[in-house]
């Protein structure tokens, strides 16, 4: 091999080594900002066939409906805690500060945070369908086939059957 071809193959090695170490740096440091999008029954039961659920202390989204009854609010401070729910269970979600001013019960949520014990999102930010027609594509994939009222959501076996 001649001088010249041995520089360009050292070149292109050198090149390839360049563009897989700078994917892997920005694979690496995207992974942490990544927020999986989660239903209450994939929490409470994992998500499909593998059955994965996410881990205590993992930054994720839940998207559901609140449900009537369950908003509670702190008298003393901006703390909020509410249950979102799905035909496979339902999660609390705890959030403090302003809510948003279309955020009520019945209706579709969106909560952005992090899954505390006992399944508890402690959630950072909060986000309320728009209208009336408006549902997030997430939420709406995701309930499409399972919707079902709170009333039902209760006499669920995970929950004991029980409004607790």
């Amino acid at each position: 091999m001649n001088p010249r071809r041995k520089s360009r193959l050292y070149l292109a090695i050198l090149v390839l080594l360049g563009v897989v170490l700078t994917a892997t740096l920005v694979l690496y440091a995207l992974r942490s900002n990544i927020d999986l999008f989660y239903t209450p029954g994939e929490i409470l039961q994992g998500k499909g066939e593998q059955h994965e659920k996410p881990e205590v202390g993992q930054r994720l989204r839940i998207g559901g409906m609140v449900m009537p009854g369950s908003v509670k609010r702190d008298q003393q401070s901006l703390q909020v805690s509410f249950k979102v729910y799905d035909a496979k269970g339902a999660v609390e979600v705890t959030y403090e500060g302003i809510l948003p001013d279309l955020f009520r019960e019945g209706q579709g949520v969106v909560a952005q945070g992090v899954l505390g014990a006992g399944n508890v999102v402690n959630a950072r930010e909060v986000l309320a369908k728009h209208d009336e027609k408006y549902t997030p594509p997430e939420v709406a994939e995701a309930m499409k086939d399972n919707h079902q009222g709170p009333a039902e959501i209760y006499a669920t076996p995970q929950n004991g059957g029980n409004k607790s």
